[in-house]
């Protein structure tokens, strides 16, 4: 069973988040640490998703609803989980009358932020030394 809360980057979240981030972008994608742990953590909203209790994927939502940092460890992934974390901070987004989110997908992620009504604008750009293309979303 899986459950999605969205927590501060505090005393109580902070490790679980780290961890995800640490082990997907910097260990599996060779993203420098400086880059990863930008100093925006404090005053972003993060989704925590937990399975059977253990923290299993990660995201934030900066002040200006821009989404990043969607991490999902390798024994959890194909089960849906990244979907979860990028739908409860829509979500959240919503209920603080944002109009829109917007996001830097890497370009392999494309589709699956497509599926989930995100809208490809502008030109590719480079990030972390991995091709993005950004994506914007339209909230009612």
């Amino acid at each position: 069973m899986s459950a999605v809360k969205n927590v501060a980057f505090d005393s109580e979240n902070k490790h679980a988040i780290r961890f995800i981030r640490e082990t997907v972008f910097i260990k599996e994608q060779g993203i420098d640490a400086e880059i990863e742990f930008d100093g925006n953590d404090q005053s972003a909203l993060h989704a925590l998703l937990f399975v059977d209790g253990q923290a299993a994927a990660t995201g934030r939502m900066l002040e200006d609803g821009h989404i990043g940092r969607i991490a999902v460890l390798r024994d959890y992934r194909g089960q849906g989980l990244g979907a979860k974390i990028v739908l409860s901070l829509i979500d959240a987004a919503a209920e603080q009358g944002y109009q829109r989110v917007y996001l830097g997908a890497q370009k392999q992620a494309v589709d699956f932020y497509t599926k989930l009504g995100f809208i490809p604008f502008g030109e590719e750009f480079m990030e972390a030394g991995i091709v993005h293309l950004s994506m914007h979303k339209i909230l009612d």
